[in-house]
């Protein structure tokens, strides 16, 4: 099940930025960020996918959902310019971005390969 983060969330989950300087994440698994909107028809053609994909790999990753029409902060301190734009957040290492409604096989190789990659033998 995906989850929508208000920035309150996102700071105890994902990254508190007002607090720290460095990228550190919060997080217990690794995790990506949806940045969407209402009238978005791309964001509304990822998200079943996204849907399906926190099903398969529920206790791997953690995908939320950040509205930028109301998150509208979080929007700029990622400086999203275009919807869906997909955060994709190691365990360690830095988080990486793709922009564009992106296939279910891309959306598994990115998470099998920047997500789940590094924690072989787990």
């Amino acid at each position: 099940m995906t989850e929508q983060l208000t920035k309150a969330d996102f700071l105890t989950k994902v990254f508190d930025y007002e607090n720290k300087k460095e990228w550190e994440y919060q997080g217990e698994l690794p995790a990506m960020i949806d940045f969407w909107a209402d009238w978005c028809q791309p964001c509304k053609m990822v998200a079943p996918v996204l849907e399906e994909l926190s099903e398969e790999y529920a206790d791997k990753i953690k995908i939320y959902k950040v509205n930028t029409e109301i998150e509208q902060e979080l929007g700029a301190v990622f400086g999203i310019k275009s919807i869906p734009s997909l955060l994709f957040i190691p365990k360690g290492g830095k988080p990486q971005m793709a922009v564009g409604a992106l296939p279910k096989e891309t959306l598994k190789e990115a998470i099998e390969n920047v997500l789940l990659s590094v924690e072989t033998d787990a």
